[in-house]
């Protein structure tokens, strides 16, 4: 779908919170990039290019605030269009829109994926979803300018920012009753929220305060608070939970944060008015969304550096990044003809077509080989625009016309984008 300009603009909001998903054979980290001017910008870390863009789902100009994932899915808040847009990660083709309530902020995945959670900004609601159905199944009443939100890592309490001038607060959902059961105080003008891998600590970045403070999730009391640049607006935990790294929106910068002491340790300058930040999954590389650069800076964590620049959409807000799973493959294999030789036999016209389960679109460029059921070497070929590979094959004598009128066999070995594929095919003779 074409891209439209931004018709309507609201409050910028730094949500993010990404799900490791469990660990696959193969696969790519990818960042994706939610562009307030429309689209999702796809970064492979590999290459650190965006090597495509996800385009708008539905409708015009949704103002795509925050990114999450479950694994194999990405979920992005659409603030214009009341929706939360569901992506196939591993194909990055759109599933589904989702009418959520107004305005829908901050998005997060429960451990285990079965629900999403979704602030509503202009409402004062959490919308639950459901992954099973993706439909609203709940609705939960929190209070002003929902925000941040952040789903605990034994799954019973959701945390939500408001994004309130003044000392604020943080509302606890229990996912069990879906209602607020405490609220507990923190800075000014709360916006982002991120959760420690061990489960015991929350950490909430207050703008209006230019601080973050440290939440005991068994106290639900704040122990601590750091103060950083700015403004800030955004939050990224080391997988280790040592460190966070802070935008400054207005300082153009990310501070960085030893979380044992709460105290800032440095500052990073990137682009200009940095909103959101993500670490890959081995914590050696944080990308920064530049809202008014059009860019994502790329720190790395070793040295506490910027090493590159990524351009991507109008007006990037929210990152996250994770590995990304191949892709499942389809392979359907055809007929040849075997043609009897005085000394051999020749088998033309072998073809098998591979396609992505997911949305059955052809995969060009990939290697396909024929054997004989018995595993005899035939020939190998590359799949055209189509997804089809086609080849013919010289073969002995050796190998039995008996074997060849079993058939053949056609396989793909798969790759980090698209998983392997077999199929069975027949021979018939001339």
């Amino acid at each position: 779908m074409r891209l439209r300009p931004l018709v309507a603009a609201f409050a910028v909001t730094a949500a993010l919170v990404v799900t490791p998903a469990s660990a696959a054979p193969a696969g790519r980290v990818l960042g994706y990039v939610a562009n307030n001017g429309g689209g999702v910008s796809v970064i492979d870390t590999a290459t650190n290019t965006v090597s495509e863009t996800i385009a708008d789902s539905g409708g015009n100009s949704p103002y795509m605030a925050a990114v999450a994932f479950d694994g194999t899915r990405g979920y992005v808040t659409n603030s214009v269009q009341n929706t939360l847009t569901v992506i196939d990660t591993p194909t990055n083709t759109v599933d589904k829109s989702v009418p959520v309530g107004k305005h829908p902020a901050g998005v997060a995945v429960a451990p285990g994926g079965g629900f999403v959670y979704v602030t509503n900004y202009d409402d004062g609601t959490v919308s639950v979803v459901d992954t099973a159905t993706l439909t609203v199944t709940a609705t939960v009443t929190v209070g002003q300018n929902p925000d941040g939100v952040v789903v605990t890592k034994d799954g019973t309490s959701v945390y939500v920012t408001h994004d309130v001038v003044g000392p604020s607060k943080v509302s606890v959902i229990d996912t069990t009753a879906n209602a607020v059961v405490a609220t507990i105080n923190v800075g000014s003008t709360p916006t982002a929220v991120a959760a420690s891998a061990d489960g015991t600590r929350i950490y909430v970045v207050n703008k209006g305060s230019d601080d973050v403070s440290a939440i005991d999730v068994a106290a639900r009391t704040v122990v601590g608070t750091a103060k950083v640049g700015f403004v800030p607006h955004g939050i990224a935990l080391s997988p280790h939970g040592t460190r966070a790294y802070v935008t400054n929106s207005e300082f153009d910068s990310v501070s960085v944060v030893d979380l044992t002491v709460m105290a800032e340790q440095q500052k990073i300058f990137v682009g200009d008015r940095p909103i959101s930040v993500a670490l890959t999954p081995d914590g050696a590389s944080a990308y920064v969304t530049n809202f008014n650069s059009n860019t994502v800076s790329i720190i790395d964590t070793a040295s506490n550096t910027v090493t590159g620049t990524i351009p991507v959409g109008q007006r990037p807000v929210g990152i996250a990044i994770n590995l990304v799973p191949p892709a499942a493959s389809t392979l359907v294999a055809g007929t040849a003809q075997l043609q009897v030789r005085l000394l051999g036999f020749t088998v033309r016209s072998l073809d098998a077509t591979l396609t992505e389960k997911h949305t059955g679109a052809p995969v060009a460029g990939r290697t396909v080989v024929f054997r004989t059921v018995k595993g005899n070497p035939l020939c190998t070929a590359t799949t055209n625009s189509s997804g089809k590979a086609t080849c013919d094959a010289q073969v002995s004598l050796a190998v039995g016309l008996s074997t060849l009128l079993q058939g053949f066999t056609a396989s793909f070995a798969g790759d980090n984008e698209h998983g392997g594929a077999s199929a069975h095919g027949y021979i018939t003779l001339l």
